[in-house]
């Protein structure tokens, strides 16, 4: 058969599995508490099952098992993935420390490095240098960057269909550069993940059919999709036989980033926990700033994919790797600026959003940019 065939086969297997999982799970999930209830930072009305990532994990099990020969990486990070995936769903039930699901994290981390054979040993030329290797300081940088990463999509998911929607736009660009690389496994592996979040986003994301998302992520699958990007951008950017510049990676993931670093320092500086959940993510700011959530998710996801594209075209045109540090420092210490005060944030996005919504009205009916209900 051929190849692309073949692939394109397994990843219609792989939807399909993860609407048929997710059924069967959800009649599960209030037996063992695998339900988001709604609170003071949770912006849905009703109590949704968390197991957007349990059905995705499962999707793929089936898929690598049974149609797909692993090999012995892709199951030591079959374990990474299965470490993220308990500790997040204990989260969901029992409302773990942050220190526990920090400490999940590391571990998974770990598992990649040490039994994977995944980390960040060079950083090309970011900071202008030929070739800036990290020697003794490579497994302590993956750590770091893998947690990052993880809790960049874990942050992003506040709104039905943000964090499935941004991460089918960063898996979909790896998957392109991937093959454009000529990394044709990892490019399969990719295609395999973004099917499985498609067929999550069925139940998740709101559009004229889903007035409400029917299963959430949870936390389990956040870090879950938090885990893979990571593996993805690492293998991409660290593959000698087919490389890419590391200084990629961070364009694909953006808006969610951008804005984890931001809060994470804040909350430093207050002296709080960097994981203390608040309500001045972007997708907050915008959301009290008049956005609906459909506009929220499309405007986000189109921010993910126009940076990441100019990043790839930027790449393509030989564009110095320090010249991306200095773009992304800059589109950081912008938006940190930017956001620094609250209420002149939404006021200013109030603006933009009366600007919206006067287009919107005066676009045919129907268009896309019209409000989902119950928003």
């Amino acid at each position: 058969m051929n190849p692309t065939a073949q692939i394109a086969g397994v990843a219609c297997v792989v939807f399909v599995s993860v609407l048929a999982v997710a059924l069967v799970l959800r009649r599960f999930a209030w037996r063992f508490g695998l339900v988001d209830r709604p609170g003071d930072r949770r912006q849905h009305e009703h109590a949704t099952p968390a197991i957007g990532g349990l059905a995705m994990l499962l999707a793929l099990a089936i898929a690598y098992v049974f149609l797909v020969r692993p090999s012995s990486q892709t199951a030591a990070l079959g374990l990474a993935a299965v470490v993220v995936v308990t500790a997040g769903a204990l989260d969901d039930i029992y409302r773990l420390s942050w220190r526990w699901v920090l400490a999940a994290q590391v571990v998974a981390a770990v598992v990649m490095i040490e039994r994977g054979g995944i980390k960040v040993e060079h950083l090309g030329g970011v900071f202008g240098l030929a070739d800036f290797r990290l020697g003794g300081w490579s497994g302590a940088l993956t750590v770091v960057a893998t947690v990052g990463i993880i809790n960049a999509i874990n942050m992003i998911d506040g709104v039905d269909g943000l964090a499935g929607s941004v991460s089918l736009a960063a898996t979909s660009m790896l998957a392109a550069v991937a093959a454009y690389a000529g990394n044709a496994l990892l490019a399969r592996d990719l295609v395999l993940v973004s099917a499985a979040l498609a067929g999550f986003l069925v139940y998740n994301l709101r559009t004229p059919w889903n007035r409400r998302a029917s299963i959430f992520l949870g936390n389990a699958g956040s870090q879950l999709v938090g885990l893979i990007i990571a593996i993805a951008a690492f293998r991409l950017t660290q593959n000698g036989h087919h490389p890419v510049g590391p200084q990629l990676a961070p364009f694909l993931v953006a808006p969610a980033l951008i804005d984890c670093l931001t809060l994470i320092i804040r909350r430093l500086r207050l002296g709080a926990s960097p994981f203390r959940g608040d309500r001045n993510h972007l997708h907050h700011l915008m959301l009290d700033a008049g956005f609906s959530i459909s506009v929220v998710v499309a405007l986000l996801t189109g921010a993910t994919l126009a940076i990441g594209a100019l990043a790839l075209l930027a790449m393509k045109a030989h564009v110095p790797a320090v010249a991306f540090t200095l773009a992304f420092l800059g589109l950081w210490g912008g938006y940190f600026l930017v956001t620094r005060r609250r209420d002149r944030s939404v006021a200013g996005l109030a603006r933009l959003a009366a600007r919206f919504e006067r287009t919107r009205s005066a676009a045919p009916h129907g268009s896309l940019a019209s409000r989902t209900p119950a928003e």
